[in-house]
């Protein structure tokens, strides 16, 4: 019994570090996972005409410290054109509470804290994730498209390398933005950051990159349908693999315990 019980930790250690999805089972270390809604919208987060990049953000707070090694989120791509993702980047931020900023008076995106470009041979896509009726929108060019694409798929970002290390309760803004190309001579495909079922806290934001990469300003995202209904982005930041592999195995160490007992 024993000798079994050490060969299934052994196993889930194992698999707890190659994990390549992230399921609503799984664990989260921020205030709740936010996950996609399948008739929500998905945000235009790619490449502007004047190459500018289109960036998203949504801000959340940390329910465990800890280094943010797994990031994972929710995509779809307009008219289910399919593309091929070149690069993610992502950043973290300090918060700017709403009313600290006079030209900004909603929470935003603050000071950088982190920041890392993911090629797409770094990332894992699970493809489709799921399927429902979305919708489109950009709200640099205010193109609004209901019923716009069927399927959305999974962004896993893993075992980052030298990664943020996050404090408990301390709220965070996450910064997404996608570069991505097609087939020559077909419709450029054009990548949306999913909306999510729940919302927390403050509207996700949106806004334009400047020469040096940063955003000078941050536009309040909203329902393009319902501008009273705040739009916030699907995304959960999980656990370490090693604090999930600890968690195995104290519960397989009580299991074991009570077996001896009897």
């Amino acid at each position: 019994m024993k000798k079994t019980l050490l060969t299934m930790v052994c196993v889930m250690l194992v698999s707890s570090v190659v994990w390549a999805d992230w399921k609503p089972e799984d664990g989260h270390k921020m205030h709740f996972p936010q996950l996609p809604d399948p008739q929500g919208w998905d945000v235009f987060a790619g490449t502007n005409e004047d190459n500018t990049q289109k960036v998203l953000a949504d801000d959340w707070m940390c329910s465990e410290s800890g280094p943010v090694r797994d990031i994972h989120l929710w995509g779809s791509w307009k008219d289910d054109i399919q593309g091929v993702i070149d690069s993610v980047h992502v950043s973290i931020h300090k918060n700017i509470p709403a009313g600290e900023d006079d030209n900004m008076p909603w929470s935003h995106p603050g000071e950088l804290l982190w920041e890392r470009d993911f090629a797409g041979t770094e990332i894992r896509v699970i493809d489709p994730w799921g399927t429902g009726n979305q919708g489109w929108y950009n709200p640099n060019t205010g193109d609004v498209f209901e019923d716009d694409h069927f399927s959305f798929h999974q962004i896993n970002i893993m075992n980052i390398d030298d990664p943020y290390y996050q404090v408990y309760e301390t709220i965070y803004w996450l910064d997404i933005t996608v570069k991505s190309h097609g087939d020559i001579g077909t419709i450029p495909p054009e990548w949306g950051w999913k909306t999510s079922q729940d919302h927390w806290e403050d509207d996700a934001v949106w806004g334009d990159s400047n020469a040096a990469g940063g955003v000078d300003f941050w536009n309040e995202l909203r329902n393009p349908i319902n501008t009273a209904e705040s739009l916030d982005m699907a995304f959960v930041i999980v656990p370490e693999p090693a604090t999930m592999g600890l968690l195995v195995l104290g519960g397989l160490s009580l299991l074991y315990r009570r077996k001896k007992n009897f």
